[in-house]
């Protein structure tokens, strides 16, 4: 007898497009921009509402504070500013799911700093102890 297979479909949201609903209804879980490439506030409660409504596990979406590259450009911080930008992003989730009672499920990073952290293990290393430090992922 062969096991049930279960995929997790994933996407990236709280980025400001207007069809994060509809995409929020074929998804099991999102991603949510929490600072350094977009997002803020008001559309990190929005998305978390959305993920509530639908059953979406939420995660923190963390990327280089490069809101005028959207996180794409290869940028260069030393491992410790990695971290701290991290957790900045993942605690200002955090903080907001906290208060609509939505539970973070994960952390992925965004564009370039994952991108980045396939290929440098110090890097990958950085971002994975900022989401250990809040507690995510």
């Amino acid at each position: 007898m062969l096991g049930v297979m279960q995929i997790d479909l994933n996407a990236d949201l709280g980025e400001g497009s207007a069809h994060e609903e509809a995409v929020m209804a074929f998804v099991s879980s999102a991603n949510i921009a929490c600072g350094g490439h977009a997002g803020d506030a008001g559309t990190m409660r929005d998305s978390l509402r959305l993920a509530a409504r639908f059953g979406v596990a939420a995660g923190a979406h963390p990327g280089f504070p490069d809101r005028e590259g959207f996180g794409r450009r290869e940028l260069h911080f030393l491992p410790d500013e990695v971290t701290a930008f991290v957790r900045e992003q993942i605690e200002a989730l955090k903080a907001v799911a906290a208060r609509e009672g939505v539970r973070l499920n994960h952390v992925k990073p965004h564009g370039m700093l994952y991108n980045m952290a396939v290929r440098d293990a110090a890097l990958a290393r950085a971002v994975a102890r900022a989401a250990a430090d809040s507690g995510v992922g």
